[in-house]
């Protein structure tokens, strides 16, 4: 998929070669996410950068902070707002700090396949982008990160109730867990920044998380777990954002190159992601104790994450969660 984005990307720069003149010294554009630079978004977001080098003839250098280095998103947004940074890759738990109701996308038992993420965010997506326009910030690419697992150390999460008394990781700007848990009771969330998750599972500090495949993998979670839940509790999804500032900034058909292949590489980005989420979660059921979760224990979750979404009313304006059938 990188080798089809490149050759596509090469043979766009022979149409756009001559609109682009030659940059005396190159442009920084500094972009932050919390990838791993050799992960599949890596890849990807490496392969874009170059394309944008190459096109702009060296006018624009696309530098990445990769591994969360630039810090957590909220405040990687509010970097970008203060220029530090010029754009990022980010979650919704990221978007929300931009715009609140994007967040509802990830609501758990929001959705059942990837198809009906994908009818939700195309009709919330033109709303969505001109609220995040108003906020100064620009969505040039959606993406996504994968499906939620259950994830423990040592014994099953199958029903709500097996949460008690454990310690799921939450992430600290996250507004939707610390619901879950409170309709479920007795439970004592983790919180914490995504770079703190690792650290506090090798301490023993965390023994749940609710995550991808892809990003358990890549972030190493995946090897301090033992335990896992097949049932698809949410669909992570994220974008990448830049400043209209930063844009604006640049050169009118330097700015067009950035744009156009940042689409390009958002879309080559959902297919791989998705596919490698996949694969991240076969391999997961090989290394892991299995549980395929019945009927009646998908229920008792679908009862506690509509009891939750209806304590989230309030905390996420207007009514996207109604909307997208969240409750």
């Amino acid at each position: 998929m990188i080798r089809k984005l490149s050759a596509a990307v090469l043979a766009a720069s022979f149409v756009l070669a001559g609109t682009v003149s030659e940059a005396e010294a190159a442009t920084k554009v500094k972009l932050a996410t919390l990838a791993p630079k050799r992960s599949p978004w890596g890849k990807v977001f490496t392969t874009w950068s170059k394309a944008v080098k190459k096109m702009t003839k060296g006018g624009v250098d696309v530098t990445w902070y990769w591994n969360g280095t630039a810090g957590p998103e909220k405040g990687v947004v509010g970097k970008i707002k203060s220029g530090q940074l010029h754009g990022a890759a980010i979650t919704a738990v990221g978007l929300s700090a931009i715009y609140k109701p994007i967040l509802a996308l990830q609501f758990p038992g929001a959705f059942k396949t990837w198809a009906d993420l994908d009818a939700a965010r195309a009709k919330l997506a033109p709303d969505f982008e001109a609220a995040v326009k108003a906020e100064n910030f620009m969505i040039t690419g959606w993406g996504d990160v994968g499906i939620g697992r259950v994830m423990s150390k040592g014994f099953f999460v199958k029903h709500p109730n097996d949460l008690k008394g454990k310690k799921p990781a939450a992430i600290r700007d996250d507004i939707i867990a610390p619901k879950i848990y409170e309709v479920i009771g007795g439970v004592t969330p983790v919180p914490g920044s995504v770079t703190e998750f690792l650290p506090k599972l090798n301490s023993g500090e965390i023994n749940v998380m609710n995550t991808p495949s892809l990003a358990a993998e890549q972030l190493q979670w995946a090897s301090r777990l033992d335990h896992i839940n097949t049932n698809a509790t949410y669909f992570g999804i994220g974008a990448v954002v830049m400043s209209k500032k930063a844009l604006n900034n640049l050169p009118a058909d330097q700015r067009d190159i950035l744009l156009k292949t940042g689409k390009k590489a958002a879309k080559a980005l959902t297919r791989r992601i998705r596919k490698a989420d996949d694969q991240a979660f076969d391999r997961l059921k090989k290394k892991m104790k299995v549980h395929d979760a019945t009927q009646s224990e998908k229920d008792a979750w679908n009862k506690v994450f509509k009891a939750a979404c209806g304590r989230l009313k309030g905390a996420i304006p207007g009514k996207v969660l109604s909307d997208i059938g969240a409750c």
